[in-house]
């Protein structure tokens, strides 16, 4: 939190010393107002790409701590090897048809697999299941 504060803090003083050099430029006549306006324009975007790549990571597997299915939640929901399969394509994104190519099935197949997976999940959409299996360590 205090890195954040700084880094605004900074961003408010380079906009103050901006503002001043935009003031002085227009009274000595030795700059544009446009040269002014794009430099401005350039400190912002340049502060707001720093910042926005401190602040949002990707996520990335932490080899500290990898990814572990926990076997006795999927015992307690009783979800087969092959709805894994399954959820773990949906949780890529991935839609029926793209899931019953990648599994050599037909759509109807994966279907009912989508459709056991909700029941054991107790979920009523796609998201809603992910949320879970991801809650109960089925997916990472």
């Amino acid at each position: 939190m205090v890195k954040i504060a700084i880094r605004f803090g900074l961003l408010a003083v380079a906009f103050v010393l901006l503002l001043q050099l935009s003031k002085y430029t227009w009274l000595s006549y030795r700059l544009d107002t446009e040269m002014v306006v794009l430099l401005m324009g350039a400190v912002f975007i340049s502060v707001g790409y720093f910042i926005s790549r401190s602040l949002i990571k990707p996520k990335q597997n932490d080899p500290a701590h990898p990814f572990e299915l926990d076997e006795s939640a999927r015992e307690k929901t009783g979800i087969s090897d092959r709805e894994m399969d399954v959820l773990i394509l949906m949780a890529e994104g991935k839609s029926n048809r793209e899931i019953a190519e990648q599994l050599f099935v037909s759509a109807n197949t994966i279907k009912t697999h989508v459709s056991n997976i909700f029941l054991k999940l107790e979920a009523k959409r796609r998201t809603e299941a992910i949320k879970n299996a991801k809650e109960l360590k089925l997916i990472p």
